[in-house]
């Protein structure tokens, strides 16, 4: 331990976290470059509609860019807020193609152009991510991957800290795909990707180190991350500051409810 570093140890909630996450993807090198000369190609999820805000400058319709929404067991009506409605975004040179499909963006990528998919598990010490497939063609995974690693592309998986799962994430897939047709509901497809999680994304902009050291909370705090920033004094407050300008994001009721 260095005993002039500076600590600073904070919780973040979901929505906190999504909003942080973002503005780390929005920063990476890789999408910098994309989004000056390049394709990017973000996916439907409620993490990437952050991410596509912080790349675009302003507010988008964020119930209307969700797909495979997780909602309380007993409460399936909640899915109705939440469409697919707005299609994959696809940004050419920064400028976004609202008319472009998947399909037509893949056919003019090129090496070094991105894909951003937020995935449904994670696997951070093993750099893996999951993604809950019900398609039978593997849904946008599917679509993608084999592009990603046969062209070059980056694959940027922008991911909360509270979807970190216990245990083996790529045994659970290899037995879910054995079990066949014993199997009820989704498989999951498991992946290296280039991931970004709250600890990633205040490394990256505010040029601390960063660990999580709890999790959980009640009363609109459920998954929220406890996290310790270390670094210098200035670095520190930097990174507090940073955070300080993500608290009070709206929880996905909240904003739904406010539309």
């Amino acid at each position: 331990m260095d005993e002039g570093l500076s600590y600073n140890t904070f919780s973040m909630t979901v929505s906190e976290g999504k909003r942080l996450i973002a503005k780390g993807v929005a920063a990476l090198p890789c999408v910098h470059r994309a989004m000056a000369e390049g394709t990017v190609v973000v996916t439907r999820s409620t993490t990437s509609g952050y991410v596509l805000e912080e790349l675009v400058g302003h507010e988008v319709a964020r119930a209307t860019f969700v797909t495979g929404k997780t909602v309380p067991g007993g409460k399936p009506e909640l899915a109705k807020m939440l469409t697919g409605d707005m299609g994959t975004a696809v940004l050419v040179n920064g400028e976004w193609q609202q008319e472009m499909e998947l399909e037509d963006a893949m056919a003019q990528m090129n090496a070094g152009d991105v894909i951003i998919k937020s995935p449904n598990a994670l696997d951070y010490d093993a750099g893996l991510v999951g993604y809950l497939i019900g398609a039978a063609s593997g849904g946008t995974v599917g679509d993608t991957l084999g592009s990603v690693h046969g062209r070059n592309w980056h694959f940027v998986a922008p991911v909360g800290l509270e979807k970190q799962v216990a245990g083996d994430l790529a045994g659970a897939a290899i037995e879910l795909s054995a079990a066949g047709e014993r199997r009820k509901g989704p498989g999951i497809w498991v992946t290296p990707a280039e991931i970004v999680t709250e600890i990633d994304a205040i490394m990256l902009l505010a040029g601390v180190d960063a660990f999580q050291v709890a999790a959980g909370g009640v009363l609109g705090a459920e998954g929220a991350a406890w996290i310790t920033v270390a670094g210098s004094e200035a670095d520190v407050a930097a990174a507090m500051e940073l955070v300080e300008g993500v608290r009070g994001e709206p929880s996905m009721l909240e904003y739904v409810h406010s539309l």
